[in-house]
């Protein structure tokens, strides 16, 4: 017999706050099995390389193991209560060594979880996944693989190198650059591998980078040939050092080459000049700090990313449905009486509907109601739902907001206003001066977040990012919190700092965290376009101060 567990709820789509029907996600539990673990492959670096598959896993997972190399933002996609275990994997040692990190996923998925072993890159290549998979077949446990996308395919793509052209070459070879440790005999036939294909590419090659052109070159590779090295390939670290056979040892240790670096050799490195793509896009090479609660920060990520950079989760507010829905209830009970209702986020947008769909009420009772929204963001969110915005403010704050009603709210007209517990009183209090009667109803509030990735954290203390951006005066007090006030003045000395409008920056200037963007137009198509326009002038100017 199948057991179908009920895991949750989904309302909204969290990528775009779009309200959806709502629907539940389930496990399927078989009682006569354990649990079962995914060998995942989480790509080369660039999250957005993460397959589908991949991604629903991470959604459904009881336990999350991953590696090193696996960028954190893949971490967002794990449900609250999901246990995550990093178990490194570092170059020169591991955080725990393989049959412990074997006897780990094991372990769980014997407790009847659902395990995802997230591993960077692809699991069957060079990845050992075949060793974690052997170690779950010989104990019995149900496993499933599911591919990522190489490195050595990823990497060489992301410099504009194509792995083969019908000009220049029809075979490549991937190999590997680190060979297992205290191993007497290598099981590289070098004489046979030098000249068997047209393209090699080497992974973990950075250490032995001198043995491996050494043994091309004295079994017949050409010294001439081209190659280059792709260091952190798809990620805002990216950086290409080329050569020939001859050249690229000294030119790996003049530049300082470190690992993860992929090694391409052979005469297609050539054509990278003509087809470098992704480092002409405007923020390429920019790490950027999104600081947004989950539900708001993917939309802004996607566009950070067709830009180039490389955008880092780390929501500094948690958003939190109240749990007190008394007034919500006696609002929505004679709904129909409402001449106005006020929407001033987007999320407050997508809890409203999920409320009206959970209690079975018909949105055509809303028919006798005129809608404004404080932004773009807000208004689409309503929008999709089939409702239309009579009113957006020309400036999206409250003040805004409250100028734009001016006129139009008359004395008598009921408002309701759903809305974040921790919002200012000013638009509450001003429609009251308008003479209206308004009805408050906190759906959500925020909370410093209960779940902070370590690493991120280390990479900003570390001055790892290049562009902190900020939404709401929120997010800077609880930003500043988190990483310390003593670290805000080194790390404010040489970022950017990017915010939304002139509240947040007060807010951001009162913190030691002094902006060097402010959005003209309060959105985060706003915050984009200020910042493309901020390093396109850098750009032209380098030596500005």
């Amino acid at each position: 017999m199948v057991r179908i567990t009920r895991l949750g709820i989904r309302a909204f789509n969290p990528r775009t706050m779009v309200s959806l029907e709502p629907h539940a996600v389930y496990r399927y539990d078989n009682p006569m099995t354990s649990g079962i673990v995914y060998l995942v492959g989480a790509g080369p670096g660039d999250p957005e390389l993460l397959t589908l598959r991949g991604k629903r896993l991470l959604e459904q997972a009881d336990v999350i193991v991953y590696d090193r190399l696996v960028h954190t933002n893949l971490l967002a996609w794990a449900r609250p209560a999901a246990e995550l275990i990093f178990v490194g994997k570092e170059p020169a040692g591991h955080t725990l060594a393989q049959d412990e990190i074997n006897r780990v996923i094991a372990e769980k998925a014997l407790q009847g979880k659902t395990v995802v072993r997230l591993k960077g890159g692809d699991p069957f290549l060079f990845g050992r996944g075949g060793e974690e998979a052997i170690y779950l077949a010989d104990k019995g446990i149900r496993f499933e693989i599911v591919p990522g996308v190489s490195s050595a395919l990823a990497a060489p793509a992301y410099a504009g190198i194509p792995l083969t052209h019908r000009d220049m070459a029809s075979s490549v070879a991937v190999v590997t650059g680190h060979e297992k440790h205290g191993k007497v005999l290598s099981a590289l036939k070098w004489d046979r591998l030098a000249q068997a294909t047209d393209t090699m590419v080497f992974l973990m090659a950075v250490d032995n980078l001198e043995h491996i052109v050494t043994q091309l070159l004295r079994h017949g590779r050409p010294a001439e040939t081209p190659c280059a090295l792709v260091v952190c390939g798809t990620t805002a670290a990216q950086r290409v050092v080329g050569g020939t056979l001859a050249s690229i040892t000294d030119r790996a240790h003049k530049a300082s080459v470190h690992p993860p670096a992929v090694f391409v050799i052979g005469d297609v490195v050539s054509l990278r000049e003509r087809l470098v793509w992704v480092e002409k896009k405007p923020l390429w090479g920019k790490k950027v700090l999104i600081t947004r609660p989950l539900p708001h920060a993917f939309a802004f990520a996607d566009k950070l990313s067709e830009l180039g950079a490389e955008p880092v989760l780390f929501p500094t507010i948690e958003l939190v449905k109240e749990h007190n829905a008394k007034t919500l209830d006696e609002a929505l009970s004679h709904i129909e009486s409402y001449n106005w209702i006020v929407f001033t986020s987007a999320y407050a947008v997508a809890v409203f509907f999920e409320e009206l769909s959970a209690r079975r009420i018909d949105i055509r009772g809303l028919r006798q109601a005129s809608i404004a929204a404080i932004g773009p963001e807000t208004k689409r969110s309503v929008e999709a739902t089939g409702c239309l915005v009579s009113v957006i403010p020309q400036t999206f704050t409250a003040e805004g907001l409250l100028s734009a009603l001016h006129g139009k709210i008359k004395k008598g007209d009921r408002v309701l206003l759903p809305r974040s517990r921790d919002a200012r009183p000013l638009l509450a209090e001003g429609l009251k001066q308008f003479g209206a009667i308004v009805d408050e109803v906190f759906l959500y509030r925020t909370m410093m977040p209960s779940r902070v990735d370590s690493a991120v954290l280390n990479d900003i203390r570390s001055g790892k990012i290049d562009i902190l951006t900020f939404t709401s005066p929120t997010a800077v007090h609880n930003f500043v919190t988190l990483i310390g006030q003593e670290h805000v003045a080194r790390i404010a000395l040489d970022r950017c700092v990017a915010v939304i409008g002139p509240i947040t920056a007060a807010a951001a200037r009162s913190c030691g965290l002094t902006p060097s963007v402010e959005a003209a137009t309060y959105t985060t198509d706003g915050l984009l376009a200020a910042l493309k326009a901020y390093f396109k002038n850098e750009q032209e100017q380098p030596n500005r101060k």
